[in-house]
Formats: C-alpha cells, sequence, structure tokens
C-alpha cells in the first residue's frame, strides 16, 4: 500500500523532525510512505474571518494539487469521526481487502482545512475533540499508522 501524508508547514523543531524520520523509517517495512509538505500562508495577528478564509482557500488549493487521482482521501479535522487505535487498524486492513492501494491522510494548518478540502475527501477523521499544533499531528498520525499495522500484523507493540 502506498500512503501519502499531506501536510501544511514545514516542520523546524528537531525533535518533531526526528519522530517523523524515525517513524517514517519503521513505516518502511509495511508500506511506501511519502509526505508533501506544501507551503502555509502567514496569519496575522486579529487577521479577520474573510482573511482567515482567503488563508485556508490558499493553502486548500496546494493541498488538491497535491491529492492523486484514484486517492482514498481522508482529512484530519476536528468534527471527523474519532476512532480507537484497533478500529483504524480495521479500516486500514478493509482498505486494503477492497484493493484501495493509495491512501492519503491530510493535515490542515494552524486555521484547519478548507471546505473545498473537507469535501474531496473521502473521510474525516478526528484523533480529540482538543487541538493539537498541526506540526506535532504529523508526529501522532505517523504512530497511528504504525500502530495500526503492528495490530494488522498481530505484532507486538499495542497494549
Amino acid at each position: 500500500m502506498k500512503i501519502t501524508v499531506i501536510a501544511v508547514g514545514k516542520i523546524k523543531e528537531k525533535y518533531l523532525v526526528e519522530a517523523i524520520k524515525e517513524y517514517s523509517k519503521r513505516l518502511s517495512r509495511y508500506c511506501k510512505l511519502e509526505i508533501i509538505e506544501v507551503a502555509d500562508e502567514k496569519t496575522p495577528d486579529g487577521a479577520s474571518r474573510a482573511l482567515e478564509d482567503q488563508i485556508r482557500e490558499k493553502e486548500g488549493e496546494r493541498i488538491l494539487k497535491a491529492v492523486r487521482d484514484g486517492s482514498y482521501v481522508t482529512a484530519l479535522a476536528i468534527e471527523g469521526k474519532m476512532l480507537s487505535s484497533e478500529e483504524l487498524a480495521g479500516q486500514m486492513e478493509q482498505y486494503g481487502i477492497a484493493g484501495i492501494s493509495q491512501l492519503t491522510f491530510i493535515i490542515g494548518g494552524s486555521l484547519g482545512l478548507s471546505e473545498r478540502v473537507l469535501k474531496r475527501a473521502d473521510k474525516l477523521l478526528s484523533f480529540s475533540r482538543m487541538t493539537f499544533p498541526h506540526q506535532l499531528m504529523r508526529v501522532i498520525l505517523l504512530e497511528q499508522i504504525y500502530r495500526s499495522y503492528r495490530i494488522i500484523y498481530g505484532e507486538p507493540y499495542h497494549k
């Protein structure tokens, strides 16, 4: 299976870069992983709702250009469905059984995702009702994908 993570912005913090490298290495045993970073827009303090919408739209255009035709798209969104690790593993296993060979996960920027990106998504997934930094979500997502493969193959890791 090929898994693509499309994320807004660059990771600057060394500890997050190292964690992403570690999970990317671990995942290489199970899937072909690609991480695509699209440029983020600077949001001035006190930005109006209209300006925030414009920023989400610009970032959304970049995201949608990176989505490959035929890919099953899951957007990370606070309003999405929350799953347990076992449920996520079960879904990933079902994708493989159904012949879906390309999964794309989308992580928005600090303002979230545009309506166009949310509408393009085949599924909306929430990790919590809490808000996390989008840079940290990359690590959390990769860890959960790795955990899913370990669960699918009955390997020790998930407790």
